[in-house]
């Protein structure tokens, strides 16, 4: 059975976007059809400045949602990063093979610092270190498929460059991965910025829709959704991104074409309405099952701890073998 690894980031609310572009997909196929372990990347969110008890918070969130949105402890292993040791183990290994032109390259990278500078926020190191991390994530289960979303590639494709070039100067320790990316829904946009993707950590709140959000909130945020001039709706992601936007999201929804769907719509207001109402309705039983389970946090810190228990068996042995080939001496 195949070996797959994806994480979420706890720096901020779930949004309909990471549903639709990915966990619902973990959910539905990838624990199903592979042996799946899924992530609460807690270190990456200390790239950047951060509230500690919020970063608590968010994390425990975060696990709880993916128990909510279907994701399930007796098939899959979920964990939080900062609870198996082998993350950070192998990471300074990997910095070792890694190079500064490659970290620098990282188009998250170059985004997130600017914005860091533009609030006047020193850029850490670890904001250009993060993508070995994430590789040592990926590369300590033996992964073979990263189901991940479409501004994630780079990062898969750096992990797949740092497993080459190991296996090539120290002997062949790593499995070497691929990203996997969903078919429809894999880039879903803000809908007051349709140029720009729908993330977590937006501060555009109206054009955000998170996973916790009332039916009410949905309804209005979907509603006052930017579009495009012109009253004819079309599929057309450069020329019509608010349209395409909305059809997409629709489309995910769904299981239609995007296409398709567009040509049912005489107008804008029609199709707000009914992609209002689609996901409302996709995000009702995953606000009543994360109800639930906020009201048992005894079993979630049990899944937790056992799924840290398991993930770490799984590294451990990976991790030593590559201290051993790259000539780091046993311990006694």
């Amino acid at each position: 059975m195949k070996r797959v690894f994806s994480g979420v980031q706890p720096s901020g609310h779930l949004t309909l976007g990471n549903y639709l572009g990915a966990v619902r997909r973990w959910a539905d196929v990838d624990q199903h059809r592979a042996d799946a372990l899924f992530c609460v990347v807690d270190l990456h969110a200390l790239t950047v400045e951060h509230d500690p008890a919020r970063l608590r918070r968010l994390s425990r969130q975060t696990a709880t949602l993916l128990l909510a949105c279907g994701l399930d402890p007796e098939v899959c292993t979920l964990f939080v990063q900062s609870h198996v040791g082998e993350h950070t183990r192998l990471s300074y290994v990997l910095e070792c093979v890694a190079t500064d032109g490659e970290m620098r390259r990282m188009v998250q990278y170059k985004e997130k610092a600017v914005r860091q500078q533009e609030r006047g926020a020193g850029v850490r190191l670890s904001l250009l270190t993060y993508p070995v991390l994430m590789a040592a994530d990926i590369l300590a289960y033996s992964t073979e498929e990263v189901p991940v979303g479409e501004d994630q590639k780079q990062h898969v494709e750096l992990a797949r460059d740092i497993a080459e070039r190991f296996n090539q100067r120290y002997g062949h320790t790593f499995v070497v991965p691929r990203a996997t990316l969903p078919a429809v829904g894999a880039r879903v946009m803000n809908l007051q910025e349709p140029t720009s993707k729908m993330g977590k950590s937006d501060l555009s709140g109206p054009g955000v829709v998170r996973i916790l959000d009332e039916p009410e909130a949905v309804r209005r945020k979907v509603m006052r959704a930017v579009t495009d001039s012109g009253q004819d709706v079309v599929h057309d992601r450069v020329e019509r991104p608010g349209a395409a936007n909305l059809l997409d999201i629709l489309a995910a929804c769904t299981g239609e074409e995007p296409e398709k769907l567009a040509a049912g719509y005489p107008g804008y207001g029609p199709l707000k309405e009914d992609v209002a109402e689609a996901v409302v309705e996709l995000l009702r039983p995953v606000r009543e099952r994360h109800a639930e389970l906020s009201a048992d946090p005894a079993y979630v810190d049990g899944v937790l701890r056992a799924g840290a228990e398991r993930a770490r068996g799984m590294a451990r042995p990976v991790v030593d073998a590559a201290y051993r080939a790259i000539g780091l001496l046993p311990q006694a």
